[in-house]
């Protein structure tokens, strides 16, 4: 059976983008070399759900239960603010910027959109919501005093607000990827309605 490797996302608007872009620029010239594999700016967006391989016959029944979670769900916004790491730190791995939507509209959506595609053989995540944009991975190869370095820079680095972030739409994105990084390619965009 055929499959695709895909994930739910919501798209950001290119200005964020280039802030984004610039934002990474600026830590790349602070951390050690080739000590991150930086996400392409243009390949940045806020994750709501990954699917990960997905047998294409799972994929029209997917769209129509997404099409629901959207009519029943209103549009709300989200600011962009605050560098931060995963785990932490002090072993960062993965390097993010933070997003913050007090209304908890974003933390609804990202649950009913779990909840929508559990009878689809997708189980919700273990661990709780918590909307970032990756801006890069520390290489599994890098050495201890590297990793600690990147942690101090990202701690030491302000950001501040870089935007505020309608959301009007979510996707449902096809992932292929290459070795210059993930291509991305949008099969369905849902307008959230709140009908």
């Amino acid at each position: 059976m055929e499959t695709i490797r895909a994930f739910i996302a919501i798209p950001l608007p290119k200005s964020l983008l280039a802030e984004l872009g610039q934002v990474q620029r600026k830590l790349e010239r602070e951390v050690p070399p080739r000590s991150v594999r930086w996400v392409r700016p243009d390949g940045i967006h806020l994750t709501l759900k990954f699917l990960g391989d997905t047998p294409t016959p799972k994929l029209p029944p997917i769209k129509t239960a997404l099409e629901v979670v959207a009519r029943n769900r209103p549009p709300c916004a989200f600011t962009v603010a605050s560098l931060g790491c995963f785990p932490n730190l002090r072993r960062p791995r993965v390097l993010w910027v933070g997003v913050e939507e007090p209304t908890g509209r974003l933390a609804d959506l990202q649950d009913a959109i779990e909840k929508a595609l559990v009878p689809f053989g997708y189980p919700p995540e273990g661990r709780g919501f918590n909307p970032h944009l990756t801006l890069g991975r520390v290489h599994r190869r890098a050495d201890r005093s590297d990793v600690a370095r990147i942690g101090e820079v990202v701690a030491a680095t302000e950001v501040g607000t870089l935007g505020e972030v309608p959301v009007v739409h979510f996707a449902l994105i096809r992932s292929v990827l290459k070795p210059t990084g993930a291509e991305y390619t949008t099969l369905a965009e849902f307008r959230l309605e709140d009908q």
